[in-house]
């Protein structure tokens, strides 16, 4: 029989190891910017330009420009066809002159600029830190509707909330694996969380509990079809049942993601890289996290589960 809830002990430590660095990035982008990750202006306020220039413009004319004025983390993005040279600029706070500066150096550095269909708007931080509670209460009031369905859908196996737990700390853990990394990518090239990190992370929290709930609705199954059988040799037979369809998912979606990584546009090849990162966490913590913590947890091994088990 597939041996794989005996090896749990195993997989925790792997998840260690993927956590702990992350945790300390994520200790020190604290220490450094104040926050776990390094934030984008989404989050930190600044100025947001869309030009129109009459020529043809490259995102290297306009960040030397922006280089000179001091806001050597902009965000250079090129909008619809290239053909109409309409570009979008993200950058910190800019004064009244500074701004005119900006339009004066872009029109005489990088190409002339169709005032009358270029615009300028202000990013409030404030805006930032009101989508960053919305995302947290959103997971939050997730982890409670997680918690309460897989109960009420579980409730017929013995000690259901345990799977709502497990399916809960498995999103944390993808959470964490995906922040870390985040953290560190900030430290060691600048990367900053904007609001598509944002939507990279509620993305993982929902394939996340997908394939747990995966493999805990097989588990459920089988549990009175093999009444002989001990708890974790069901549970080798459930994975072993589901594995094979859990990867082929989320296969197809790592291909698409990889051909994004290698073909796409630099814009969005952070967003990518992210949400990859996130997703095979997901898939990872799913079968080799969950599962081994509902059969540690039957057995006692988990913090104040023994007096229980023994029981």
């Amino acid at each position: 029989m597939f041996r794989f809830a005996q090896r749990r002990y195993l997989y925790f430590a792997i998840s260690a190891v993927l956590i702990i660095p992350g945790v300390i990035a994520m200790i020190v982008s604290m220490a450094r910017f104040g926050t776990p990750v390094q934030l984008a202006i989404d989050f930190r306020g600044g100025s947001l330009y869309v030009l129109k220039f009459e020529d043809a413009a490259t995102e290297d004319g306009i960040r030397s420009v922006y280089t000179e004025m001091g806001q050597d983390d902009a965000v250079i993005q090129q909008l619809g066809d290239p053909a109409n040279n309409v570009w979008q600029v993200r950058s910190g706070a800019l004064t009244p002159e500074e701004q005119a500066q900006v339009i004066e150096a872009l029109s005489t550095e990088v190409a002339p600029i169709d005032r009358g269909q270029s615009t300028f708007d202000v990013v409030n931080p404030a805006v930032g830190a009101e989508v960053t509670r919305a995302a947290i209460f959103a997971v939050l009031a997730a982890t409670v509707i997680i918690l309460g369905f897989i109960w009420f859908a579980f409730r017929k196996v013995p000690h259901a909330i345990r799977y709502g737990a497990c399916a809960i700390i498995a999103m944390l853990h993808d959470v964490l694996v995906t922040m870390g990394v985040m953290a560190l990518l900030g430290l060691l090239f600048g990367w900053q969380a904007d609001a598509l990190f944002l939507t990279a992370v509620l993305t993982v929290v929902g394939f996340s509990v997908q394939d747990s709930i995966v493999v805990f609705d097989r588990i459920r199954e089988n549990l009175p079809r093999y009444r002989g059988e001990d708890y974790e040799t069901v549970v080798n037979r459930s994975v072993l049942e589901t594995i094979h369809r859990s990867l082929a998912t989320q296969l197809n979606a790592f291909f698409i993601m990889v051909a994004i990584l290698l073909f796409g546009g630099d814009s969005i090849k952070q967003f990518i890289a992210i949400l990859f990162i996130g997703l095979l966490s997901g898939t990872y913590s799913s079968i080799f996290n969950a599962v081994p913590l509902l059969v540690a947890w039957e057995k006692g091994e988990l913090p104040f589960t023994r007096k229980r088990a023994n029981a």
